[in-house]
């Protein structure tokens, strides 16, 4: 039986991290993934894909030249998903080859198969072809991933009734959808089908959307699904499903009616931990399948270690590979720098929504004295230049030392604006820095100074 100082179990961001850097630091580790290419649920149905689905979307439809050539503008006329998928395929299988060319470079021993604990210290390895092998290791961490929820009220069949992964195998578009489910993925999918000229109402059960976020982003947001067609039908749940020629008829407790050619279920993920044999060591999941641990994200056993999405929130991508990262070098005692968990979160919908900090909500909840600046990206040259592109930059700063302490963005390009706020705020800058900063012009960075100066003028005007 093979000894490794490391097992990794799962090769999205969390196990791939925790690989490669245990292995940077001279230990010999093996990464074991079921499925026969690596990457996980990122590389194969969540972030990858659904973000460059999002790509090919905007590109082909011409969405963000429509303000400036107008609204029949489009690269193509009749995308198809053959269209989509050429472009998802590629990138996919790109991503593949460099995670792998990564994990070889760095001597990561790599065992294909379903991976399952005999003991604290051994998991048995049973491959596709039947053989089985057993392994142990000083140190195991468990970066398995989760799945989409299917309720048993949906009659699933990956055509007219779909998930997040169900809807990477389409035959064809719908030119109705009704997604259910006004969380991170909902919302992300329904405005990028909305690109494609497809109808599409978002049902949700509760009276807000993604209510983590600042209220005056999530106000703007509304505004522009509604403004580009989608229906919101929220604080309304299912009644009942059927499918109907075809078709599939929802009505809602509220007797409204819809009906749609497709239904996509975003409910929620579960933890792929149900045969992993954690009966054999006495970790026990909850009922989403998630497993807890201390703030070095070990279990209740020391020496197992648990990273990604298997845990929760905030189940990033970008989050997890830093939690492997973490994890490997908290079992081998090297030392870590300060952790500021200054995450910063981004929802790739269209437009895109980003956030790092404190939010209003937050900071009241606290007492703490704030004040706000803003920027409309439609009045910096080069939304104008780009076609009045809309969106809002809005940052958060200390009445006390004048620090900013958060950073809320929705517009195109948010998921990148937001790393400028996210470095001034670890940093410990604030209003007189942003305000003094010279930025590239025209670009949507020049927002913050804008900001910071409407800021400054709420302050000391």
């Amino acid at each position: 039986m093979l000894h490794f100082d490391l097992i990794v179990i799962g090769s999205g961001p969390g196990g791939q991290r925790a690989a490669i850097q245990a292995a940077k630091i001279g230990k010999n580790v093996a990464l074991v993934e079921r499925q026969t290419v690596l990457g996980g649920v990122t590389a194969h149905t969540g972030t990858i894909p659904s973000k460059t689905l999002r790509e090919t979307v905007l590109f082909m439809s011409g969405w963000r030249q429509k303000a400036l050539y107008g609204q029949s503008y489009r690269v193509k006329q009749d995308i198809t998903l053959e269209d989509l998928m050429h472009r998802l395929n590629l990138t996919v299988n790109q991503q593949i080859e460099i995670i792998r060319h990564q994990l070889e470079r760095n001597r990561v021993h790599l065992i294909s198969g379903h991976a399952a604990f005999v003991d604290d210290h051994t998991i048995r390895v049973d491959e596709a072809s039947g053989a089985s092998a057993c392994y142990s290791a000083d140190y195991i961490i468990l970066a398995t991933g989760t799945v989409p929820s299917r309720p048993e009220e949906f009659a699933f069949d990956d055509r007219t009734i779909f998930d997040s992964d169900g809807i990477l195998k389409l035959k064809h578009l719908p030119r109705t959808l009704t997604v259910v489910g006004a969380g991170v993925i909902g919302v992300e999918y329904a405005t990028i089908f909305s690109a494609l000229n497809i109808k599409v109402t978002l049902v949700d059960g509760r009276n807000a959307i993604l209510d983590f976020l600042d209220e005056d982003i999530i106000d703007h947001f509304k505004h522009e699904l509604i403004h580009h067609g989608i229906s919101l039908r929220l604080g309304d749940r299912i009644e009942t499903l059927q499918n109907i020629d075809g078709k599939v008829e929802i009505l809602l407790n509220s007797g409204r009616r819809i009906v749609s050619e497709g239904v996509m279920v975003t409910a929620g993920r579960i933890g792929n931990t149900d045969k992993l044999g954690l009966e054999n060591v006495n970790l026990s999941a909850d009922e989403k399948g998630r497993l807890r641990v201390d703030p070095h994200f070990r279990t209740e056993i020391p020496h197992i270690y648990a990273v990604g999405d298997l845990i929760g929130f905030p189940a990033l991508a970008s989050t997890s590979a830093e939690q492997g990262r973490r994890a490997a070098c908290h079992a081998f005692g090297r030392p870590l720098d300060n952790h500021h968990e200054l995450y910063p979160y981004g929802i790739y919908s269209v437009p895109q929504i980003s956030m790092v900090g404190k939010t209003e909500q937050q900071l009241r909840n606290e007492g703490v004295r704030y004040e706000c600046g803003m920027a409309r990206l439609n009045e910096i040259a080069r939304g104008q230049i780009q076609g009045g592109a809309d969106g809002l930059l809005k940052l958060l700063f200390s009445l006390e030392d004048e620090r900013l302490l958060g950073v809320h963005i929705v517009g195109d390009a948010a998921t990148e604006l937001v790393h400028i706020g996210q470095a001034v705020i670890a940093l410990g800058g604030g209003l007189d820095y942003l305000v003094g900063a010279v930025f590239n012009y025209p670009t949507f960075a020049e927002a913050y100074k804008v900001a910071a100066l409407d800021a400054w003028n709420r302050m000391h005007g």
